[in-house]
């Protein structure tokens, strides 16, 4: 069987399971058959994050028991649903989250990850790996408004960074940052080492890049400064741009304090509920003439944007894959990652 190729009807895969809220399995499961506009994909890189953490500890209401996870994922189409209109099988993909109901307000401005049909997917919603089944599995059904063809140059592991590298431009394209601008980026995780790259080819003068841990050691070449947390007072006021991706408050207080007047801060770490906003003098953003921002997901095909970079060469993401580990331990390399055990950045599942 070629990747290609289509599995036989009624045949089984691997994937993961969160059977309930803090209880997961490997085991087999039916492969998905692709509805209409949807296609087969069969996954060949699938990594995991901290919004996993989050799904599996039930605190994203959309998500129901029992769920297969998995939203940074590539691999290649091997069937499309009926009368589907969409990326043929053969093809290698990668996979960002959001697709929209695409009748909505919010939809018709493009912002399709601002859904007001969220979870209906009988609208036509779906929030890939979150409200449908995802990608840590063999085989996973992904509405074809999800899939972006990948370019010769991009291996079908780095692929699976589709969706990561669309968050940290997007929080980029928001900032509006200006060619030879200074940027500040706040946590040095995946999404953060993605836009600090990211800001340096789209033309940022100079990037900073602050943070605490192994993970900094890994971004040196990135960056032009690497500033530890603890000395992170002497950032205050010098940022055309700031972008926080840490997700805690006192992250959001250092962003808000590291802006120069006029300067622009953009929030995208906090994605879950309970981290509240820090106290602050409120005439530090109004005198200071600040642009604060949030920023979530990646609408507008940005994904897309992010690609062409990552195919010119300008970006690097094998190097933020720090663990490899087959589907089958993905016990192993959930560990791996929930403890950043060896620097743990990205760790990548292979079906």
């Amino acid at each position: 069987m070629t990747p290609a190729d289509p599995p036989a009807p009624g045949n089984s895969m691997r994937a993961v399971v969160f059977e309930a809220p803090g209880r997961f399995a490997v085991r087999d499961v039916p492969v998905p058959e692709p509805a209409a506009g949807h296609a087969l994909v069969r996954v060949e890189a699938s990594m995991v994050c901290a919004t996993d953490r989050k799904i599996l500890a039930g605190k994203f209401a959309g998500t129901k028991f029992p769920h297969i996870p998995g939203h940074e994922f590539a691999g290649t189409v091997v069937a499309l649903g009926p009368g589907t209109a969409g990326p043929p099988p053969g093809t290698r993909v990668g996979a960002e989250v959001h697709v929209g109901c695409g009748v909505c307000d919010r939809c018709r401005e493009g912002l399709y990850n601002l859904c007001r049909n969220y979870g209906r997917t009988e609208m036509g919603h779906a929030h890939v790996g979150f409200t449908i089944a995802g990608g840590l599995a063999e085989f996973a059904s992904v509405p074809v408004a999800a899939l972006h063809p990948l370019a010769d140059s991009i291996s079908t592991l780095d692929g699976a960074w589709t969706d990561n590298l669309g968050v940290a431009l997007w929080a980029l394209e928001r900032a509006r940052l200006l060619a030879g601008e200074t940027v500040v980026v706040i946590g040095p995780g995946a999404i953060g080492l993605c836009a600090a790259q990211l800001a340096r080819a789209s033309g940022a003068g100079r990037v900073i890049l602050v943070g605490r841990g192994e993970r900094l050691e890994r971004a040196a070449r990135f960056v032009d400064a690497i500033v530890n947390e603890r000395a992170a007072a002497t950032l205050v006021g010098t940022a055309d741009v700031v972008v926080e991706f840490a997700g805690t408050a006192d992250a959001a207080r250092l962003a808000i304090a590291s802006a120069r007047r006029g300067g622009r801060v953009v929030l995208g770490g906090a994605t879950g509920q309970g981290v509240e906003f820090p106290p602050i003098d409120l005439s530090t953003i109004v005198r200071g003439h600040l642009d604060i921002l949030g920023s979530v997901a990646n609408p507008k095909g940005v994904s897309g944007r992010a690609l062409a970079l990552l195919a010119s060469g300008a970006i690097d993401v094998a190097s933020l894959t720090t663990h490899h580990f087959p589907l089958d331990q993905f016990s192993d390399a959930w560990a791996t990652f929930i403890e950043r055990r060896d620097g743990a950045i990205r760790v990548m599942l292979t079906p």
